[in-house]
């Protein structure tokens, strides 16, 4: 079975599933909940408790190990699929960093290859062994959900806006143009640090992640308008920064138009005025995109029944 993980600094996500990528060790005591909890070498976590601090090299400590035995605890859960099984983990690394990322990066992953794996996830027990580890440049595989997107545009912009890095990348008839890719650390948690601080200075408010997400994405909360109004006029600075951005590394987005997507793509996108003169967007709302579009990919090396 392949499975599509998108490992994410603010999520990790799923086909099916999208989760934060917060985890909170309990050692050998057991958690006041089993929700979200992931028991393995005898030491109880509770996955996506919030996030975690930034971590620029993933294979440094287990988190991300153990957060992609959550993951697949939960698509597995989502799809019905047996809990003891073999799959094969179809992931992504930034355009950037993908070449010198990869060997350090699957080696992680496939720390008991071909050996099961068993932990218990929620109460639930499993016995999963990770046959291999395929890795794709994360943001172009995922315009592989959405294949009409190229037909129509001889070239376009993506700009996949993550939790900490925005991926720029210009694609020409359908290809990716490799020399064009650029990675910026401007991704929604730095949005997210900056309306807190500025609705602490403005009003000693201390809000929460969630809050600020609330509001950026225009649903609605019990906050006063006032402290809605400073998050969204701070949504729209943070776009302009963005906009701004992207012009000095070279991409013309009066001329290019621009497929966002990502999990601040929605975000952004409410924040984009006619008078930016963006020359046409398109925006992919669901932030799973990258998990199946990782999927595809797999899908057209090994056929179409590789997805499973």
């Amino acid at each position: 079975m392949i499975l599509g993980i998108d490992h994410g600094y603010y999520a990790i996500k799923t086909r099916n599933c999208s989760f934060p990528a917060g985890i909170t060790p309990f050692g050998d005591r057991e958690p006041y909940t089993r929700q979200n909890v992931l028991t393995f070498g005898g030491c109880f976590f509770v996955c996506g408790s919030g996030r975690q601090p930034i971590q620029r090299d993933k294979t440094a400590n287990d988190n991300y190990y153990l957060l992609t035995l959550a993951a697949i605890a939960q698509e597995l859960q989502a799809r019905g699929a047996p809990r003891e099984g073999s799959v094969t983990i179809a992931a992504g690394l930034p355009l950037t960093s993908y070449g010198w990322e990869k060997p350090a990066f699957r080696k992680y992953l496939l720390r008991n290859a071909g050996q099961p794996t068993e932990f218990s996830y929620e109460g639930k027990k499993y016995r999963i062994t990770i046959e291999d580890v395929l890795l794709f440049p994360q943001g172009f595989t995922a315009l592989m959900t959405q294949p009409d997107l190229l037909a129509d545009e001889p070239s376009l912009l993506l700009l996949d806006i993550g939790g900490w890095t925005v991926d720029l990348m210009r694609i020409d008839n359908g290809r990716p143009i490799i020399d064009t890719c650029h990675s910026l650390e401007f991704g929604m948690i730095r949005c997210i640090d900056e309306v807190r601080e500025r609705v602490r200075q403005n009003t000693g408010l201390s809000l929460t992640d969630a809050q600020i997400e609330q509001v950026l994405a225009g649903r609605s909360c019990s906050l006063e308008e006032t402290v809605r109004s400073l998050i969204r006029e701070q949504g729209r600075l943070y776009t302009e920064r963005l906009l701004s951005a992207v012009l000095e590394a070279g991409f013309d987005y009066h001329a290019l138009p621009v497929v966002m997507m990502g999990g601040g793509a929605s975000v952004v996108s409410r924040h984009i005025r006619p008078s930016d003169g963006l020359c046409r967007t398109v925006t992919l709302l669901d932030d799973r995109v990258n998990a199946q579009g990782y999927e595809r990919a797999v899908a057209a090396l090994w056929g179409d029944d590789a997805q499973g």
